[in-house]
């Protein structure tokens, strides 16, 4: 194997879920180059290439397909900071979350879908037949959540996400 393959391969394993984009931007490597080598580790199974929430990610072949989907979820700030929230103060009911992050009911609804679908979060029903937030599978969470590292650009979609989803509620359309 070329010291070039090893070395992206090292990079995916040392930052299982990165995506393409973020790939290129924080390696040494052309484009064209990255491409190229991916292909030959994936098609010698060295490692895993899937497409989740528009964007392709790469991991390596030690995570299960329910593991790579919950850490292409984790590498969006706001779904960590839902998580990070919940693991402090659940059960919680949607607004009060919403509330503390600072973000829109239909941001937290958007990456709520999200974590219920992959059974990180659960929706039940509490006190007063009222909606509570709860963690599943602890143990899994907070080992997949301490292997990412956000990146500044999947940091930055997300604010300008809240930015204009805080634009939005202070000038509602007529």
């Amino acid at each position: 194997m070329s010291d070039t393959r090893r070395r992206i391969e090292r990079h995916v394993h040392a930052d299982a879920g990165i995506h393409f984009n973020e790939l290129v931007r924080t390696s040494a490597f052309a484009t064209g180059q990255i491409q190229y080598h991916l292909r030959k580790l994936i098609d010698d199974d060295k490692l895993v290439c899937e497409g989740h929430y528009g964007r392709t990610h790469y991991y390596p072949r030690t995570y299960d397909a329910q593991e790579r989907a919950v850490l292409a979820l984790f590498r969006r700030e706001t779904s960590r900071e839902i998580v990070f929230y919940l693991i402090e103060d659940e059960p919680a009911d949607p607004e009060t979350v919403a509330d503390a992050l600072d973000i829109a009911r239909s941001t937290l609804e958007y990456h709520l879908e999200r974590l219920v679908e992959r059974e990180v979060v659960s929706k039940r029903y509490g006190e007063r037949n009222c909606v509570e937030l709860c963690l599943e599978n602890h143990e899994q969470t907070g080992r997949l959540l301490a292997t990412v590292q956000p990146t500044a650009p999947d940091r930055l979609v997300d604010r300008f996400t809240r930015l204009i989803d805080d634009l939005l509620e202070r000038n509602p359309e007529p």
